[in-house]
């Protein structure tokens, strides 16, 4: 290159004027530009305005060639793009020649001017990069498939030759300039072999700020493209760098200025992956050849100026790339283009969104179910806020656990991407925007006690731990690498922890899912904050741990979401803590109150909201899950998948009635029934189990033509009249009409409360003479009963487990008298007691009607009467059976799909070793607690009776209410049942699991020991 400066045109504009109008027939005023090697002039004629280009003398013919045919390529292929076009001399020639006063031949080329302000000379606006980008675009795909030998070029300018900056680094005459021309020149010579993998094409290879021309009537488009001169086949990703590295000198973002220019190249002209992952260090290596190339020349040539345009601020846009992590602004401009910030970035995020419910809790127990609020960071004057700007940590957590007391606050959440003043120092002064901080919070803070322990959801590996000591730094900081399978590897971050894990931890250990990572550290330990885990995740991988970016720049928050995914999902926290909507509890309650039955009941004093299930969790309207023990409506568990997809899939081809065929309905009665013992094969299906109890009745008039009905004192069978004639729970308590003639009542076969001078092993036999009894009353009248009615583990009785033949007993009665038994399946149904579909089977019966509601549809409004051949053919007794929804198709798919997630998981399997489990701890609870007299279950079917004596076994209701309320304000539904709400209600979904089991034993174990300190 520095030869082709001792062959420099040198024509005076007389000269150039004599040119003009030997070879093209102008006349006009000319003026010097400013060039490199060539000799230009601008010409400004009668006929329009053009350059006259006089080219260097050791050009090769071939690249000259090259630049008429690129330009006549262009122009015939897209004659719209604004560059410049040749006009031809006065033999129709691109060029014509002349002979310098050194004797040297030069050629001569005439171009059309093209009017606009060169970029350089504008403020550069994102819009108007992004419409360089486009330019770029449209001239680099209108060169595709265009070749010539001129294009294969030595030139110093093309980027894969930047490695010879080296040999011009003598001429850098300060160590540190070196030094810092030197990095950048290792990582090129680290990345130079995958250029030759790249994509080549001819390139312009000049876009620099003085060859992009601007609009002068519209500042954010470009209106042209000029100087050809350095145009090569070279990488198509180097025509995005040099743009980038030059529209980068003196802007405030030099990086967002290149994530523009790229993000409209990309537009017109796709880019890769793996071209964009070298365009960083491509941008730095272009600035390396430019002010080596400037020194270089300025120890041959005193007096050129082109030699020093962007020489300066060269040097300070290589300064400031020097200061950034390359991975980040690669990052930027990854995005730019629509990639991942990192590869695998969003597999990452949708594997923990799709696989949150088996991660294990991050701390003692689910992070949801602490009552947690806002710490306030995001007000800047808030006390709590400025104190900790300041450095005054204790007085802030004082202020945190003041407002946490009275407002029964156990967990304090900082939240991902929030605007923080208080990151107040030196070190959150941005590296990419001149004048700009970091504010924006990318970690997700979870503020406890110092000492609170917290744990891994998932297995990892320990990358690094480590002391930071700046000022409200991170204090003790641990990086895990977490490579769940199906999922790209990914790092946690845990900071201002205790030092106690510097000791424990080594890098390289394993640590398994829910294994301690460390515990919150106190303020003399933790970089200087109020107590508090700062969680954050990492989808890039080659970060280190102090490379992780805690607190971003707000104009790059959609990047840092994608490199630092928002860590509350892995911490445990529900969406809805951040996302309340609809109407406030008041607003509810004063509406109902206005538009809904007086006498339909809220449960607790303080209701709750919920506004999402999700397997056996309940989410209220603030984000805080409840371990749901109680609603045994969603049978396997809330919202569950196959359920609702199989619900959405047939209520998107078809609902109508059952006097149509379909072939759902027929193939649920055959699964349903298969559960059943063989003389129970006809179904019929309703809406409700009050209608599936409703049903039965009208099948035992029609088959007994009788009405008297034997039934168990404090039950519950519905909420029709007829029904709750015969619930005693309802027709003895407040609003009830009392027990009518042909209702009679037996007693409670409650083994817990029989007569001590009763043989255990005769409690069936005992109870069920109530039942002969009942029936010798109607024999005294010249009646017999029309049937026998129980669930078949009383319920709303107190979670009584029948005495072993008692139904065995009490059918044989009924039956002997005429009446049929019906089995009340409603709450205890579909596997819920894990040793059998139905609970009457553990007594050894079978009924002659089985009723069936609540968790047949997992939530769904369905419920079934199944019962035998002659009853059916009683009740066919000439008046049609018709119900408008029941077992509509889309009921009856919701139905099947219960069936098959019980069978396919085993759910009774789950129930029944489940249930055993917690029926283990609670029998190891009652050695410690002498308000627990009784402990029943079988499968997820649970009872623990609480008493004020063992001896007397007096009801305990106060002490139960409290557990049961002590529970709910531990994020656990429970409820209290039996006849002095004295027992504690457990039927939680068959999902069931052993660490679910694990967390209400916890809960019971710290509430029984709360309510026995508080009552005594």
């Amino acid at each position: 290159m520095n030869d082709m400066l001792k062959t420099t045109p040198d024509f005076s504009i007389d000269a150039a004027a004599t040119l003009l109008a030997e070879h093209y027939g102008l006349s006009g005023a000319l003026s010097p530009l400013a060039s490199e090697r060539d000799q230009n002039f601008k010409v400004e004629t009668a006929e329009g305005t053009f350059i006259l280009k006089i080219v260097n003398a050791a050009e090769p013919q071939v690249e000259s060639d090259f630049q008429t045919a690129m330009l006549a390529h262009l122009g015939a292929h897209a004659g719209d793009l604004p560059v410049p076009h040749i006009r031809p001399t006065l033999s129709d020639e691109s060029l014509a020649s002349v002979t310098g006063s050194q004797g040297l031949d030069h050629r001569i080329r005439l171009v059309s001017w093209i009017e606009g302000l060169p970029l350089a000379e504008t403020a550069r606006s994102d819009a108007a990069l992004n419409s360089l980008g486009h330019m770029l675009g449209r001239f680099d795909a209108a060169l595709k498939g265009f070749m010539h030998p001129g294009a294969l070029r030595d030139l110093d300018w093309d980027i894969r030759k930047a490695g010879r900056s080296t040999g011009r680094l003598h001429h850098i005459a300060a160590a540190g300039d070196r030094a810092l021309l030197e990095r950048f020149l290792q990582r090129f010579e680290a990345l130079a072999p995958r250029l030759a993998t790249l994509r080549a094409a001819v390139i312009h290879n000049d876009a620099n700020d003085w060859n992009v021309l601007v609009d002068a009537q519209d500042a954010d488009r470009i209106c042209g493209l000029i100087d050809l001169g350095d145009a090569l086949h070279a990488p198509v990703i180097a025509e995005v760098a040099i743009a980038a590295a030059y529209a980068g000198l003196d802007h405030a973002d030099p990086i967002g200025a290149a994530a523009e220019i790229a993000r409209g190249f990309h537009a017109e002209y796709p880019l890769l992956e793996e071209e964009i992952d070298l365009l960083y260090d491509l941008i730095a290596i272009r600035l390396v050849t430019s002010v080596t190339m400037s020194a270089s020349r300025r120890s041959h040539t005193d007096d050129n100026p082109y030699l020093a345009i962007s020489e300066r601020p060269a040097w300070e846009l290589l300064r400031k790339l020097d200061r950034m992590n390359p991975r980040f602004a690669t990052a930027i401009l990854r995005q730019a283009c629509g990639f991942e910030a990192a590869p695998g970035a969003r597999a990452v995020i949708d594997w923990i969104d799709r696989n949150r419910k088996s991660l294990k809790p991050l701390l003692e127990r689910p992070a949801a179910t602490y009552p947690a609020a806002l710490v306030p960071y995001g007000d800047p004057t808030h006390p709590m806020t400025v104190l900790s700007a300041a450095e005054r940590p204790d007085e802030a957590q004082a202020i945190w656990e003041a407002y946490a007391r009275e407002n029964g606050v156990e967990l304090g959440i900082g939240p991902f991407a929030e605007e923080r003043t208080v990151y107040a120092g030196e070190m959150f002064v941005s590296r990419f925007i001149d004048g700009a901080r970091r504010t924006r919070h990318l970690g997700f803070d979870l503020f406890m006690a110092a000492g609170t322990k917290v744990f891994s959801p998932l297995a990892a590996t320990v990358v690094s731990v480590e002391i930071e000591k700046d000022p409200l730094g991170y204090g003790c900081l641990i990086a895990l690498r977490h490579e769940p399978e199906g999922c790209p590897p990914f790092i946690s971050l845990w900071g201002h922890l205790a030092h106690e894990a510097m000791q424990r931890l080594r890098a390289g250990d394993r640590l398994e899912a829910g294994a301690l990572v460390g515990h919150m550290g106190a303020s003399t330990e933790n970089g200087g904050w109020a107590p508090h885990l700062h969680l954050q995740l990492s989808t890039d991988t080659h970060l280190t741990a102090t490379e992780i970016l805690g607190v971003g720049e707000p104009r790059y928050l959609d990047v840092w979401a994608e490199l630092f995914p928002d860590a509350r999902t892995f911490a445990g926290i529900a969406r809805e803590f951040f996302e309340r909507q609809g109407r406030s509890h008041e607003e509810i309650v004063k509406l109902r109150r206005e538009l809904l039955l007086p006498n339909l009941s809220i449960s607790y004093e303080k209701p709750i909201k919920f506004v999402r299930g999700e397997g056996v969790w309940l989410i209220d309207d603030s984000g805080r899950a409840y371990l749901d023990c109680f609603n045994n409506v969603c049978h396997i568990g809330h919202a569950h998948p196959v359920v609702v997809e199989a619900m959405a899939k047939q209520a998107a081809t078809l609902n109508t009635n059952t006097r149509y065929l379909h072939d759902n309905i027929v193939a649920y009665a055959e699964r349903l029934t298969a559960t059943l013992p063989k003389e129970l094969t006809v179904a019929g299906f309703v809406n409700s189990g009050s209608e599936a109890n409703g049903l039965a009745l009208r099948m035992m008039r029609a088959h007994t033509g009788r009405e008297n009905a034997i039934t168990l004192d404090w039950s519950y069978h519905g909420t029709s009249q007829e029904l709750i004639d015969i619930s005693p729970y309802k027709f003895r308590r407040k609003g009830g009409k009392g027990q009518k003639p042909h209702i009679h009542v037996a007693a409670v076969p409650d083994s817990y409360h029989a007569p001590s001078d009763w043989p255990i092993e005769e409690h069936g036999k005992r109870f069920a003479e109530s039942v002969a009894e009942q029936i010798a009353v109607m024999k005294a009248r010249g009646e017999g009963p029309g049937f026998f009615i129980a669930e078949s583990i009383p319920s709303v009785a107190g979670q009584v487990f029948l005495p072993e033949g008692y139904l065995r007993e009490v059918y044989r009665l009924v039956r002997e008298a005429g009446g049929v038994c019906i089995a009340d399946e409603v709450q205890v149904g579909f596997g819920r007691v894990g040793s059998h579909w139905w609970a009457f089977e553990t007594q050894g019966v079978v009924p002659d009607i089985v009723t069936m509601g609540k968790p047949i549809g997992d939530g769904h409004p369905l419920a079934a009467v199944v019962t035998t051949r002659e009853i059916t053919d009683s009740f066919d007794n000439g008046m049609e059976y018709f119900n408008t929804f029941g077992g509509n198709p889309v009921s009856c798919a919701v139905g099947l799909a219960v069936l098959d997630v019980i069978e396919s998981q085993d759910l009774r399997g789950n129930a029944l070793a489940t249930g055993n489990y917690l029926m283990d701890a609670f029998r190891d609870m009652q050695k410690r607690y002498e308000a627990i007299g009784d402990v029943r279950g079988l499968g997820l079917f649970l009872g623990i009776e609480l008493v004020t004596d063992r001896k007397t076994r007096l009801p305990a209701t106060e002490f139960a209410r409290a557990v049961s309320n002590g529970a709910r304000r531990r994020g656990v539904l429970m409820g209290t049942e039996g006849p002095h709400d004295n027992v504690l209600k457990m039927r939680p979904p068959m999902i069931f699991s052993k660490r679910d089991a694990d967390h209400l034993i916890a809960i019971l174990e710290e509430t029984f020991a709360d309510v026995q300190k508080t009552l005594g």
